[in-house]
């Protein structure tokens, strides 16, 4: 049994899997202990879920905050308590009056710089509880609104009541609560029918592996070969070479000096940089 690897795996998450129990799934399998994943995923939403391990684990702040993109089914006409299918429906409208113009126009209040209001069916926290929590206790509070970025929004497909849309959004973006605020711009409420993962910064779903994949790479020996090596996350940074004493300080949680620094390329100066051995191993 291995005992540990460093690498990230893109897995393409199954409906109805929670993105820890896919975590838990990889330490079983892989004897991994420090496995992260980055950016849960709804047990109801399918797609891209980078699985970090080892030294890897290092880099999920970094994936965490990478732009991410999605593909939503949204019902109008319903609106839920939780914002998506899973929900009680707290509401139903007439979305027949709802034309393909009127919902391009909609569609367009939600690009650039938006204000979300998260659902009470998150893990935001609030009075050091997860919302979830207090939701589920039939409890209700107010709920600080966030600027978010949704820098791409197109609308792929309406077959009345359902719209289909691909979002490109930034970090701590809901499409739950995009679904729930266009049902409310529209007048006739609406809720979020279904959601997939395309792609978490690099990571795509056309890339991603699925779980019986993941199964049978481990089954017969081949898995190591499905990890994405840990710097591609970073491959944006500039790139310097350490020296040994680098090398040791980094090893050991401390800021490395790299040598030269008044050398460094513009990239590289006054910013974050990855840093290798000079036999090109990551550190």
């Amino acid at each position: 049994m291995v005992t540990s690897v460093d690498g990230i795996l893109n897995i393409n998450k199954p409906w109805g899997k929670t993105s820890f129990s896919i975590v838990s799934l990889v330490k079983r399998l892989s004897g991994e202990k420090r496995v992260g994943h980055a950016g849960t995923l709804d047990p109801a939403a399918t797609g891209v879920l980078p699985v970090c391990l080892g030294q890897g684990t290092r880099v999920v702040e970094f994936l965490v905050d990478a732009p991410k993109a999605y593909r939503a089914e949204i019902e109008l006409g319903v609106a839920t308590d939780s914002y998506d299918a899973t929900g009680t429906v707290v509401s139903r409208g007439d979305p027949s009056g709802v034309s393909r113009e009127k919902l391009l126009s909609a569609l367009e209040s939600f690009r650039g710089l938006i204000e979300q209001t998260p659902p009470m069916y998150s893990a935001v926290k609030h009075g050091g509880k997860p919302l979830y929590e207090l939701a589920r206790s039939g409890i209700e509070v107010a709920r600080k609104s966030r600027k978010r970025w949704v820098y791409r929004l197109e609308l792929i497909d309406w077959q009345p009541p359902v719209a289909t849309i691909e979002v490109e959004c930034g970090k701590g973006t809901y499409i739950r609560s995009l679904a729930d605020d266009l049902g409310q711009l529209l007048g006739c409420g609406a809720s979020l029918k279904s959601l997939s993962r395309l792609k978490c910064g690099l990571f795509t779903i056309e890339d991603a592996v699925t779980v019986p994949q993941l199964e049978e790479g481990f089954r017969h020996g081949y898995w190591q070969r499905l990890l994405y090596p840990i710097d591609i996350v970073l491959s944006q940074w500039g790139a310097v070479v350490g020296d040994d004493a680098a090398e040791e300080d980094i090893k050991n949680g401390r800021p490395p000096a790299i040598e030269g620094t008044d050398n460094l390329p513009p990239s590289v100066q006054g910013n974050r940089c990855r840093v290798y051995t000079r036999d090109g191993s990551f550190l």
